[in-house]
């Protein structure tokens, strides 16, 4: 299993000075790279391993790359071929794309050192901070909240400057996968340790056992963040004081993202802890956030970063996390799958057919759970069903806030 640990990083001056510097060169060699490409014959383009092959070359005939560590030069034409290939993903799904632009210093901003090129130091530093070297850069001391654990290997570190003008640097490591929690045998899910979740609107979460998780209060970060981009458009582009100001507006961004991140975080190792399976709605989040009613809500709610992040710690606590098919979960009776329309406004379902009548959300959910046993191969037993609606009635929902969720980190406190 690979995952990162990311470090607030705090280089001296002369440290930071040639760390933006190595930024600089490694933003011209990937532009570099991305130049060689385009001015290739259309039937002979060439590979990641035909550019890596050219760089000992582009070394000698252009000096300022022969400053680059070799490994940290190879990430950045793996980059390139990364991000190429995304675009011809992209392409492939009918996404409108062009070619890959050239990157402007504000946007090439981290480097990457892939297997060697640096050291970590946990004994010199004091008081939770550590040290890493970089090669051909000097040692940047870290802030070292979590030890790395003694059985991952770090694959990679990426050091990278922040639009705040802060600096971070992350650990790309790998576990070896026999030291991951054993999952739970399906055959010993139920609806007991199972539960559904849909996304909603109203609140952030529904669960299918009947709880919901109120939206993260964001609107004083927004009010602040108004405040500063009406600043920033009275300053002087290209000013000093414009700088300072960018910042700002940088910093107030860069808290509102923290803090939805924080918040998912919490919500996530909750439900992984609590339950052996979360079944989790299959959403398209862009043709979502394409439609105009409430874009901004559910930009802030970031579901696909939440499903990555309930994915990824499901892998840590050994919990099956399985994404199901999200059109219909709102029409179809989770009692008898009559199919009612309701618009965004009409909250509550009340079921022509059978009579069921509950949250329109606590309804959605039970239809993922549903769907998610289908997805495993689980009969649903009837009982079982009746014992479910019964707890997700409109007047036995469980409210819970967003600043429960900040302050204990978990809805079991």
């Amino acid at each position: 299993m690979e995952h990162s640990y990311r470090y607030h990083a705090y280089p001296t001056q002369g440290v930071a000075e040639r760390l933006e510097h190595h930024l600089n060169v490694h933003r011209q060699l990937y532009n570099h790279v991305r130049w060689d490409y385009e001015n290739s014959p259309e039937d002979d383009k060439p590979s990641e391993y035909d550019q890596n092959n050219k760089l000992p070359g582009w070394k000698r005939r252009w000096k300022v790359f022969s400053q680059l560590h070799s490994k940290a030069a190879q990430a950045t034409v793996s980059r390139f071929h990364r991000n190429l290939s995304n675009l011809r993903k992209k392409k492939e799904k009918g996404y409108n794309v062009g070619r890959l632009k050239r990157q402007s210093p504000v946007d090439y901003r981290s480097v990457t050192y892939n297997q060697s090129g640096f050291d970590l130091d946990e004994k010199r530093g004091r008081d939770r901070f550590a040290y890493v070297r970089f090669s051909k850069i000097g040692w940047v001391k870290i802030r070292y909240h979590r030890p790395i654990p003694d059985q991952a290997i770090i694959k990679e570190v990426t050091v990278k400057k922040e639009t705040t003008g802060e600096w971070f640097v992350s650990f790309g490591l790998e576990i070896d996968d026999a030291e991951l929690p054993e999952k739970s045998d399906v055959d010993s899910l139920d609806a007991s340790n199972s539960v559904g979740i849909d996304l909603g609107i109203q609140n952030y979460i529904h669960t299918s056992d009947g709880k919901a998780v109120d939206w993260l209060d964001l609107e004083d970060e927004y009010e602040r963040l108004q405040r500063e981009q009406r600043e920033l458009s009275r300053k002087e582009k290209g000013s000093n004081n414009y700088e300072k100001q960018r910042r700002e507006v940088a910093k107030v961004k860069r808290h509102i993202k923290r803090k939805v991140l924080d918040y998912q975080h919490k919500i996530t190792t909750w439900l992984v802890r609590e339950y052996g399976a979360v079944f989790v709605e299959d959403l398209d989040v862009k043709e979502m956030l394409e439609q105009p009613h409430n874009a901004r809500n559910k930009q802030d709610a970031a579901w696909r970063q939440f499903i990555t992040l309930l994915e990824y710690k499901a892998k840590l606590y050994g919990t099956h996390v399985i994404q199901v098919d999200a059109r219909g979960t709102t029409k179809e009776c989770a009692s008898c799958g009559v199919e009612t329309a309701k618009p965004i406004w009409v909250r509550e379902h009340s079921c022509p057919s059978c009579g069921l009548k509950t949250d329109r959300d606590a309804n959605a959910a039970m239809n993922v759970l549903q769907r998610g046993f289908s997805e495993l191969g689980l009969g649903w037993p009837e009982d079982t069903l009746v014992e479910t609606v019964t707890a997700t009635d409109t007047t036995q929902i469980e409210s819970v806030s967003a600043s429960h969720v900040v302050e204990t980190g978990s809805f079991g406190a």
